[in-house]
């Protein structure tokens, strides 16, 4: 094996440890999010949640699919398996375009994207100023959280001050409206959301051209006829020249 195929080989070794990490977190936190004592609120509510739980399912279903990925392109580049390569190919060739649409799509679509999530927000606070309910106190927390803010502004807030992130009085007044945060946040990162989607799909296509190479030296060393010496057991009878004279 030569030097440009030794690696390719590396890399794709490395690559689909990885890309197997990468989806046994994402089935590992679709899991948590569907069952998880603390998010299991978030299927409780009384909504149309129907897009998280859509959601979840696909989260689950690319990890999944990523660790099948990956086990079928380690097995190829260790075992050096033609057809276990050429799946891999085919398979990572599909994540790649789905990799790129996904992309696209979070960029186009991050302005309606992060109404529809505040919309949510405002819908589960005032639920909550209503029901006290554990759900969606839940809820609010992981939003409180992850946003780093609280509430949506207004008199009423003092009502769901228990869900807001931690620290001191002063910094719990000045917690900025939650809504406002998810639709400023979505608005400046979508170029960084669809520059992470292309990257990914950047690396992907390196390793879907060291698989395509290693594929090729496999094929080649397959057809190419052993290097044997053939012997013959029987010496070589010498004729001397007088003989050859008559």
């Amino acid at each position: 094996m030569d030097g440009c195929a030794q690696m390719c080989k590396c890399f794709l070794i490395l690559f689909n440890i990885l890309f197997a990490l990468v989806g046994f977190g994402l089935v590992s936190l679709g899991m948590w999010l569907r069952f998880g004592a603390e998010t299991r609120g978030l299927f409780d509510i009384d909504l149309n949640t129907a897009q998280f739980t859509i959601g979840v399912a696909v989260l689950v279903v690319t990890g999944a699919l990523m660790l099948l990925v990956a086990v079928i392109g380690d097995c190829g580049a260790c075992n050096h398996s033609k057809s276990a390569l050429g799946v891999f190919s085919g398979l990572l060739s599909f994540l790649i375009i789905i990799e790129i649409a996904a992309g696209v799509m979070a960029f186009m679509w991050s302005e309606t994207l992060s109404e529809e999530l505040a919309k949510f927000y405002a819908t589960i606070y005032a639920q909550y100023v209503n029901t006290r309910s554990p759900g969606q106190a839940m809820t609010l927390k992981i939003f409180n959280n992850a946003f780093d803010c609280c509430g949506i502004g207004g008199p009423i807030e003092i009502f769901v001050r228990d869900t807001c992130p931690e620290g001191n009085f002063l910094k719990q007044l000045t917690f900025p409206s939650c809504p406002s945060v998810i639709l400023d946040m979505f608005k400046s990162s979508a170029p960084l959301v669809l520059g992470g989607f292309l990257g990914t799909a950047g690396i992907m296509v390196v390793a879907l051209v060291c698989s395509v190479v290693l594929s090729r030296h496999v094929s080649r060393s397959h057809a190419s006829p052993p290097a044997y010496v053939l012997l013959t057991s029987q010496p070589s009878v010498l004729i001397p020249p007088a003989a050859q004279q008559i």
